[in-house]
């Protein structure tokens, strides 16, 4: 299993509530829909960062194909232009 996490700030201006809900809404309906995707959930954070991304999947496999799927590039079409800045860590159980 490889766990992805991801900590993402948004640009000045934008409504981070409001944000973080949109992108929940499009990035959390892919589990069932991609393969090897097993879990996703979107939080807003509370110190350094506007809001994490944890995700589970079956391989590092899986994780290259989440990544290219057309639907997480659609998904991430609705809320791209809103970031500013994204780190990601991701490591195997």
């Amino acid at each position: 299993m490889v766990k992805h996490i991801v900590l993402y700030t948004l640009k000045e201006g934008v409504d981070k509530d409001e944000a973080v809900k949109l992108i929940a809404s499009v990035l959390e309906p892919l589990v069932g829909k991609i393969p090897g995707l097993l879990h996703l959930e979107i939080r807003r954070a509370f110190q350094g960062v506007d809001y994490a991304l944890y995700s589970e999947f079956e391989s590092r496999e899986a994780l290259t194909v989440y990544a290219d799927h057309p639907l997480h590039q659609e998904a991430k079409g609705h809320f791209f232009h809103l970031l500013d800045s994204r780190t990601a860590a991701d490591y195997v159980l």
